[in-house]
Formats: C-alpha cells, structure tokens, sequence
C-alpha cells in the first residue's frame, strides 16, 4: 500500500473513531441527565358559601348577606331571632348556624375550621381527615376525630355557665341533633337560665335549617 494512502487510511479513521465516541457520550449524557420536577399545582382556594333559611338575611361582617354569599376565613356572623344558615366548605365540611346566635369563622384550604362562638348554637360536620373546633371564651369546648367523619354541636346561650357539647361519629350524627337540644334545654333548666332562643326557631341538628 502506498504510505501516503496507509496515513491518509489511518486518519480517516481515527476521525471516525472520535466521532463515534462523541455520539455515544451525548447519547449516554442524555439517557442520564436528570430533568428537574414539575411542581404540583397549588390546590384552588377552598370557596366556602353561606345559605340562609328561606334565603333571609343573616350579617357578616356588619353587612347584610343571603344565600351564595362567600364567606372569607375570619368572618363575624351573626343571626337574627328565627333565621339560621349553613357555611359549606367546599364540602369538606359545613357549619351550621342556629338563629340569635355570633361567632368567628376561620378554616383553611384543605376544609379545616375554628370556631369561635360568642352566644347561641353552632353544629360542624366534617369528611374523614378534616377537623372542626369549637371554642368558646373559656376556651377549647370541643374538636372533631379526624380519622373518621365529624359531627360536632355545641351550644353557649346567654348567661349559661359553660357551653353544652355533644361530639358524635357520623353513624349518630342523625340522633345527636336531637340529643343537642334536649342537652341544651335540660342544661338550661339545671342552671336557671332561660332559653327563648330554642323555642323561637333554634334548630342545631344536623339537618338544613
């Protein structure tokens, strides 16, 4: 073979050999390289909507609102004499409000409530993982399981002692209505105070009021 032609052979091929391995480590850098993580997207803001009875007016936040009204976490609700609502958190969870009665709302996304109530009656629901608290201004008066659905009624009339608490799971949350407003009455007898409130449309059983 002439020795040009030998050298020329020689460096066609070793420039084939070096593209060759540049082709095999891009691919090889490519099957490894690892591509950064998505982010989930954040969860949509949990709506929380309030519905009157008879879709009357109830106040929150010293306005008058009615039924598909949003409620903002931190609200002040107030209802009048026979008028009650509920708050639907997404459902998540709900709260029920009996009538003459004000409290606080505070929940977050994922349907996690804190009440705090100022005078009446008050009744939460929640699903599985999702906790309701009630307090009062003596403090904790009651909290929902979160490993299993909720049902939480407590009642704090004007001049009682202390609050009535009725906690039920959710296979007694239909009895336990029931249970709150004769607890609140007998309660209300055995402390002297009277309850106009309960016979004037009071309604804090888990049923739509």
């Amino acid at each position: 073979m002439n020795p040009r032609r030998q050298k020329t052979t020689v460096a066609l091929l070793l420039l084939m050999t070096f593209a060759v391995s540049q082709v095999t480590l891009a691919i090889g850098l490519a099957k490894t390289e690892v591509l950064p993580e998505v982010p989930a997207p954040a969860p949509p803001p949990i709506k929380a909507v309030l519905t009157t009875k008879g879709n009357r007016p109830i106040t929150v936040n010293g306005s008058q609102v009615v039924s598909g009204a949003t409620i903002v976490a931190g609200s002040v609700i107030e209802t009048p004499d026979l008028i009650g609502g509920t708050i639907n958190l997404g459902g998540l969870s709900n709260l029920e409000i009996a009538p003459n009665t004000k409290l606080t709302i505070d929940f977050d996304e994922n349907g996690n409530m804190r009440v705090t109530l100022v005078r009446g009656c008050a009744t939460a629901r929640t699903k599985q993982n999702v906790i309701a608290e009630v307090d009062t201004e003596q403090g904790v008066a009651g909290k929902t399981d979160p490993k299993r659905k909720g049902f939480l009624g407590v009642c704090f009339p004007l001049g009682a002692t202390s609050p009535t608490v009725t906690v039920a799971e959710s296979a007694g949350a239909a009895a336990a209505g029931g249970g709150i407003l004769l607890a609140v009455i007998l309660g209300g007898v055995a402390a002297g105070v009277t309850l106009p409130f309960v016979f004037r449309g009071s309604n804090p059983s888990p049923s739509a009021p």
